[in-house]
């Protein structure tokens, strides 16, 4: 189970907009303002606060899941440091996703082929940024590369939100994918997504929900995706990030 979708690094330089709740949250360098509506960047600043709030989100530091039963992640967002573990075969790494340096165990070996070790350090970060979206992506709704429009409203028996779009320019592994996010009018909490393999695509591929929040710390986080649950979220704690593979 693997949609390779946009996270971007978690330590970049910030920005001021004007309105006050934007201060609070600022955006990422590289993020579309001009380009993009007041009123979404408004509901993803409401987002940020019904999350816990920036500057929790920023002083959380360790954050463990396992995703969807497939690998288990640790990750230090303050040095970039990661350790992966696949639940499905006998494959591990440790590295920096920022200088891409670590080391990967495969099949009861540890790697030393310089081009093996370098194709699978990428895929190791491909993994991590698709994995850590599905779980921390309502904190990245002001992210480098990303712009914002608001699209209305959505008023059923089912769901009652504003929705969001989110389109990419020029950034991340998959630059053409579109995301609807739709934000709770009631709680600011997203509690539904729909992901467009292309930005010109007039349906989505999925629709998935967004449930179970639970407070980690002085964060919230949603683990149930409807069919697929990530599991074993945990904050605060480096876990094995320290430990040799």
């Amino acid at each position: 189970f693997f949609i390779l979708v946009n996270l971007f690094a978690c330590e970049q330089k910030s920005t001021n907009l004007q309105n006050p709740v934007s201060e609070i949250n600022p955006a990422a360098e590289g993020f579309d303002e001009k380009n993009s509506d007041e009123k979404a960047i408004e509901i993803a600043d409401q987002v940020m606060e019904a999350m816990g709030g920036r500057k929790a989100y920023d002083e959380t530091r360790f954050l463990s899941w396992n995703f969807f039963g497939n690998r288990k992640h640790w990750w230090d967002k303050e040095t970039g440091d990661i350790r992966i573990e696949s639940q499905r075969e006998d494959f591990k790494l440790k590295m920096n996703i920022h200088d891409m340096k670590g080391q990967v165990w495969k099949e009861g070996e540890l790697m030393t082929n310089v081009d093996s070790l370098s194709k699978y350090l990428q895929q190791g970060k491909n993994m991590w940024i698709n994995d850590s979206y599905w779980l921390v992506m309502p904190f990245k709704l002001k992210d480098s590369g990303v712009t914002l429009k608001y699209l209305g409203e959505e008023n059923s028996d089912t769901i009652q939100a504003d929705i969001l779009e989110l389109k990419f320019n020029k950034v991340g592994k998959t630059p053409d994918n579109k995301y609807w996010v739709y934000v709770d009018k009631e709680t600011n909490l997203v509690n539904q997504w729909a992901y467009f393999a292309n930005a010109s695509d007039e349906k989505p591929r999925f629709i998935m929900p967004w449930k179970n929040y639970q407070q980690y710390g002085d964060i919230i986080l949603s683990d149930d995706r409807g069919k697929v649950k990530l599991s074993e979220i945990s904050i605060g704690n480096a876990g094995p990030l320290n430990e040799a593979l």
